[in-house]
């Protein structure tokens, strides 16, 4: 497909550089290594196979968050969405949980969404913790807005992280935004933020 550059460029979202997350290693509970790492725009067309089978899991609104994902992925490949990143959990080699989020501002992060597919192990517990990580210790923001999508996802972020409820839409619409600043997140790290560096 043809591309006309000069409509191109003003249609790409703008972006800012974003300090890279470092890769660590987490022993999962059935003693396997899940090495966690950050990804490129060249790896999504990979993500999106791997992806596609939750959007007709119906159960645990799997369908719904894979199809967000999906979309989210594609925007930004296709460079349709502003500062994202995502970040992957793979177990010798073969992926077993994505999460992504992005850059609202240098100060306000958004947590987009959180898939593991490989589940009982509390792969999407540990990704979303990275996730929660990244935005604090790497990306140098204050506070971090969440949204759940399901009842699995309100329980282990916003009750396991003692989340602020705000009044704030998220932009993923739905319920209102609930809040992670830096001390809940500084609170919460020794119980839930796990990981050696670096990777072996």
């Amino acid at each position: 497909m043809a591309i006309d550059m000069e409509l191109e460029k003003v249609l790409r979202a703008p972006e800012v550089e974003q300090p890279p997350y470092p890769s660590k290693v987490i022993t999962l509970a059935n003693g396997k290594k899940m090495v966690v790492r950050e990804v490129t725009r060249e790896d999504v067309p990979t993500l999106l196979k791997a992806v596609h089978p939750t959007l007709f899991i119906h159960r645990d609104y799997y369908d719904i968050v894979g199809a967000r994902l999906y979309a989210e992925l594609l925007g930004w490949y296709t460079y349709r969405v502003r500062n994202e990143y995502c970040i992957v959990g793979q177990v010798d080699g073969y992926l077993v949980g994505i999460v992504n989020g992005r850059m609202m501002d240098k100060d306000i992060g958004i947590s987009l969404h959180t898939l593991a597919i490989d589940r009982g192990l509390r792969v999407g517990s540990h990704l979303f913790a990275s996730k929660m990580e990244h935005h604090i210790e790497y990306l140098g923001q204050k506070e971090v807005l969440i949204v759940a999508e399901s009842p699995i996802g309100f329980r282990r972020w916003m009750i396991e992280y003692g989340l602020e409820k705000t009044d704030i839409q998220h932009e993923l619409g739905g319920a209102s935004s609930y809040r992670l600043t830096r001390e809940l997140y500084f609170d919460s790290k020794p119980r839930l933020v796990v990981g050696d560096r670096p990777v072996p």
